[in-house]
């Protein structure tokens, strides 16, 4: 039995979540770099403290993919697992800034890199349930759209997350200086703000969203669901298992998102200071300066220029799939960030990067809906969530090579210009969409789409 077409308000309904989870992600994506500097790492260090996280969801996503896919509660299969991770971001969020309360017992600087750690995680055990949440709910001829749907939403989140400091310290009168070693209190207030968004976001979806009882998807899928549960080295087998049985579609995917992402890692970690450093001047190691929070502050508003573009492309990517396909279009996008990111390296003007985010934007919107809405449609409904928590290796797995050697590219290759990385991301990015360009998409041969 197919699945019933849904209404578009339930699609809404069901994404929201994705609003809450963003926002906290945009802020930790555009502050976090420049709290782990103020605290004292080095430039050439940012892309260590980041690698406890992707290393962290590595582990932890299939897991939690495994495991979903044999919840059965009240509450539902999907929800508990990003409730529970929405609260343990939130708990992340609201300590991160505040890291220089623990110095009596821990150094400030490995606070935040904790506080950086447990956020990622749980954004990531929060990120992957909602993903399989989609497959789960709609018929493939939907999931375009739901997929599209969250990356409007994620944009929405991601602008409110990103302009969130700025906003507080330029109209709320909020302070935006802080003395050495300690967090400006415009970003601590903002992170507040931003686990209370999550927390709230995260609700209204449990609460207005029912998920299919093992009856109804036994149903649709004409087969028993598979709810056993398994022992701790059976589950390990099994993960490993399902890895090298993935379907070819996924393999392929993969290398597009160890280009996207490895481009992305980049992005986020070097920003602030490639920005601060090549358009505001600011010395490598000059982290208390003014300057240096005011480069900080702009980081947040071209990261919520990007996120705002990629939730109006949203609504244009099932038109565009509709007509080119969905391989042609992500590639497409992957193309326009890749030129956005490069762009960087030509700008004097920091209100002209304004302009090289809107490629970024577009390549952001595609690779969060495109290569779920590709992936979805050749994997098997009782393994959607083990299979997602799997495809999130092809995320964590290129953020950790770049956390490994991006640090020392930067210092020793392109000595401490931090430019440069941004300039890498780009050129990875166009290498992306290259490669989606040999994806097998099932479902676009279905309907006849090259």
């Amino acid at each position: 039995m197919k699945k019933p077409l849904l209404p578009t308000s339930s699609i809404w309904n069901m994404s929201i979540g994705f609003l809450g989870i963003q926002a906290g992600f945009a802020l930790q994506n555009a502050n976090a770099s420049r709290i782990l500097q103020s605290f004292g790492a080095d430039t050439h260090h940012l892309s260590w403290f980041w690698l406890v996280a992707p290393i962290t969801g590595m582990i932890v996503q299939p897991l939690i993919g495994h495991y979903s896919d044999r919840t059965w509660t009240k509450l539902g299969r999907r929800k508990p697992y990003f409730l529970v991770g929405a609260i343990c971001a939130a708990v992340g969020l609201i300590l991160m800034p505040n890291a220089s309360l623990f110095t009596a017992f821990i150094p400030a600087l490995w606070v935040g890199a904790g506080m950086l750690m447990i956020m990622d995680a749980s954004f990531n055990v929060a990120m992957e349930p909602f993903r399989a949440l989609v497959a789960d709910k709609l018929s493939t001829d939907q999931r375009t759209a739901g997929f599209a749907i969250q990356t409007v939403l994620i944009g929405i989140g991601a602008v409110l997350g990103s302009w969130l400091p700025y906003i507080l310290g330029r109209w709320f009168g909020i302070s935006t200086e802080a003395e050495a070693g300690t967090i400006p209190m415009n970003v601590i207030v903002s992170f507040v703000i931003g686990a209370a968004l999550l927390v709230g976001a995260i609700l209204w979806t449990v609460i207005t969203t029912p998920e299919y009882s093992p009856e109804e998807m036994a149903g649709f899928e004409d087969a028993e669901p598979d709810t056993e549960h398994t022992g701790a080295g059976t589950v390990v087998g099994q993960i490993f298992r399902d890895f090298g049985a993935m379907p070819e579609t996924m393999r392929q995917l993969g290398l597009v998102q160890f280009c996207s992402w490895f481009a992305l890692f980049g992005m986020w970690v070097f920003t602030t200071p490639a920005i601060a450093t090549h358009i505001y001047g600011v010395a490598s190691d000059d982290t208390s300066s003014a300057t240096f929070q005011e480069a900080g502050n702009w980081v947040g508003i071209i990261f919520g220029v990007y996120n705002g573009i990629s939730a109006i492309y949203a609504f244009a990517l099932p038109y565009i799939a509709r007509k080119i396909g969905r391989k042609k279009t992500h590639a497409v996008s992957l193309v326009a960030g890749s030129i956005g990111l490069i762009s960087v390296y030509f700008v004097k003007d920091p209100n002209m990067l304004l302009f090289s985010m809107v490629g970024v934007g577009i390549a952001w919107a595609s690779i969060l809906a495109m290569p779920y809405a590709m992936l979805a449609g050749s994997l098997p409904a009782k393994k959607m969530g083990i299979y997602m928590g799997i495809f999130n290796f092809f995320i964590t797995f290129p953020q950790i090579v770049n956390g490994v050697f991006g640090g020392p590219l930067v210092k020793y290759l392109y000595g401490n210009q931090a430019i440069y990385a941004l300039v890498t991301s780009g050129i990875f990015m166009l290498l992306g969409a290259v490669a989606v360009l040999f994806v097998k998409d099932r479902d676009d041969v279905v309907a006849g789409v090259a």
